[in-house]
């Protein structure tokens, strides 16, 4: 498990969580894993440390007692640009999407593999690590054998041109610009490739992914879906 070097301060994650259990487990498992661990335990209190202690990233709770956790997104996003990973125990798909559409990165329903959550947190941390890194948005996308131009508009499979669809193109290029594996709601992706008229139309997306995933052949495992909530792009494992 790696450690902070002593001479670099520990990425802050802000916790916000009425349930003090939570705050047991977490702490010392987030300070073990070297982060410093901060703790609210409401919405208020939660959106004051988000403010001034700039954490590196953010775990919410949505039944918090003083402000639904899915208003807090929006009001967090207003200011940082922190990836916010929820954590509840509401585990229907509409609250997962809803949540997504806000502006959280990430869905962890309770009760929680600690190690499940810790990798997502890295996983996040390094998505903003890289868009941070970038001086001008990220041109190229590599994920095992497919990548992409996107000023371009290029993608290549094993080193040859793959040939898409405008629409199959610019489906898997919403899926890549979101970066780290990060999903992709299917209101984003029906929204960002069809315009605002059809995102209630689903059955385009299964269409156009079951489409892409043929042409990917082997590399079809790259799209991994979020039964009832959208689609990844990731790297091989």
């Amino acid at each position: 498990m790696s450690k902070t070097p002593p001479d670099v301060a520990p990425p802050r994650v802000l916790v916000v969580d009425d349930e003090p259990q939570i705050h047991r487990f977490l702490s010392p498992a987030l300070a073990a894993s070297g982060y410093e661990p901060v703790r609210a335990d409401n919405a208020v209190e939660g959106l004051h440390l988000a403010a001034t202690h700039s954490p590196a990233a953010i775990l919410l709770d949505l039944g918090l007692p003083d402000l639904d956790g899915q208003e807090m997104i929006p009001r967090l996003r207003a200011f940082t640009a922190a990836p916010i990973i929820v954590l509840s125990a509401r585990d229907g798909e509409r609250a997962k999407v809803a949540a997504l559409d806000a502006g959280a990165d990430d869905y962890v329903e309770k009760p929680f593999a600690l190690g499940e959550l810790l990798a997502r947190l890295r996983a996040a941390l390094r998505r903003i690590a890289a868009l941070e890194g970038r001086a001008a948005p990220e041109a190229h996308f590599q994920a095992g054998p497919l990548a992409m131009d996107l000023a371009a508009r290029t993608v290549t499979l094993d080193g040859s041109p793959l040939r898409l669809t405008p629409r199959e193109y610019d489906l898997l290029a919403a899926m890549a610009r979101a970066g780290g594996g990060r999903v992709v709601t299917q209101r984003q992706l029906l929204e960002a490739v069809w315009g605002p008229g059809h995102a209630e139309n689903a059955q385009y997306l299964r269409v156009y992914v079951g489409h892409l995933r043929q042409k990917l052949g082997p590399a079809a495992s790259l799209i991994r879906t979020e039964p009832g909530v959208g689609y990844r792009l990731v790297p091989p494992e």
